[in-house]
């Protein structure tokens, strides 16, 4: 079973959780560290044979072109992450539309490559936003992988299936790819941890994750993703001032990032986002999302 790996190419001071705290208008201030920190990433990779799906921020990229190149020339798979890091629901239909089609193009502008999926910035795209769906259709994209079906206070849409599977539009259809929860029992009910990465990545040990994808690949039959920054390698990162939950929730477990990675991907399968649909199919080898899960 192959399994996502992917990468949301952004920077540290470009986060959600920092942005009460830090101006989009003074970004250019901050020290840029994220083509140095995605620099190691590739070489992780490359340590261990295995190619992943990078949502590249169209700010990053209009700032960092020969960065988007190498992660092409190094075989991976170049993908839209927005332009603006904005939450898709904050926004609006109209800047939305915006914001992704100039950053679609310009990652194609400079990777050469077309560019087919795309990801909301802190996974925004939630009940109250289900028409970016319909935006990301039209502008071209084939899969998105924005749906985290879990309750959070940013994002989430609780009920939406777990694994791959079509959406089917007004517009069009497209593939949704949605983060990777394990199911749980607690007192005769089913409750759903997120197990996809990032923060869960450093919170939890890799044993547990390991055995959570391994069980989801075994018992359900279905892949799962992982996905990470390239900021949470970097321990020795400019500290951002900012409320205590922001700070948690960015700064947890920062220097253990990278042991984790190594341990994962040591032992479980991995690849790109378009080689996993690939072996199942597909936009024809998914299965419809429920009616009434994408009103």
């Amino acid at each position: 079973m192959l399994n996502a790996l992917t990468v949301d190419v952004e920077d540290y001071f470009q986060v959600s959780a920092f942005a009460r705290y830090v101006d989009r208008d003074q970004w250019d201030r901050y020290p840029l560290r994220v083509e140095e920190n995605t620099a190691r990433v590739l070489e992780l990779f490359e340590s261990f044979g295995v190619r992943a799906t990078f949502f590249i921020l169209g700010w990053v990229a209009r700032r960092c072109p020969a960065l988007v190149r190498e992660i092409r020339d190094r075989g991976h798979e170049i993908s839209c992450h927005g332009f603006g890091h904005q939450l898709v629901y904050d926004i609006g239909a109209e800047r939305f539309r915006e914001d992704v089609r100039s950053a679609k193009a310009l990652l194609e502008d400079i990777s050469g490559c077309p560019v087919r999926g795309y990801r909301a910035p802190s996974y925004s795209i939630t009940a109250k936003s289900l028409w970016a769906l319909d935006v990301l259709i039209e502008e071209g994209f084939e899969y998105d992988s924005s749906v985290f079906p879990v309750y959070h206070d940013i994002y989430g849409l609780p009920g939406a299936p777990r694994f791959p599977h079509l959406i089917r539009r007004e517009a069009g259809v497209l593939a949704e790819f949605p983060l990777t929860t394990y199911p749980l029992q607690f007192g005769g009910r089913q409750f759903l941890l997120p197990v996809a990465g990032g923060g869960y990545l450093r919170l939890f040990p890799a044993w547990f994750l390991k055995r959570c994808i391994a069980s989801i690949n075994r018992r359900e039959g279905e892949p799962a993703v992982l996905y990470f920054h390239p900021w949470e390698i970097d321990p020795s990162q400019p500290r951002i001032r900012a409320g205590l939950r922001s700070r948690f929730r960015h700064y947890l477990n920062l220097e253990k990032t990278e042991g984790k990675l190594r341990c994962l991907l040591s032992e479980i399968p991995f690849g790109t986002m378009s080689e996993v649909m690939g072996r199942r199919g597909g936009l024809g080898g998914l299965v419809q999302a429920p009616a009434g899960v994408y009103p």
